[in-house]
């Protein structure tokens, strides 16, 4: 059964990175647990990191940039 997913306040910091890794997971055709994967984060953390309910540290950009085939300051959020 898929989860289902609760809004987002884009507010926050927490929030705008949750949408920002969410979009680039998608957009590359990636599940959550295929990031989890490539990336070695466990999937239940992506899960929090992508519903706000936490943010992952900053050393942890450069293992998902590279699952993502990005540079790490992209996953900084905007605005």
């Amino acid at each position: 059964m898929p989860r289902t997913r609760k809004a987002v306040d884009t507010s926050t910091y927490t929030g705008r990175f949750a949408v920002r890794l969410r979009s680039l997971r998608e957009k590359r055709g990636m599940s959550v647990e295929e990031l989890a994967e490539a990336s070695g984060v466990p999937d239940k953390t992506l899960y929090r990191w992508e519903s706000a309910d936490s943010a992952p540290d900053i050393e942890k950009f450069p293992q998902l940039a590279e699952a993502l085939g990005i540079k790490p300051r992209t996953l900084l959020p905007e605005g």
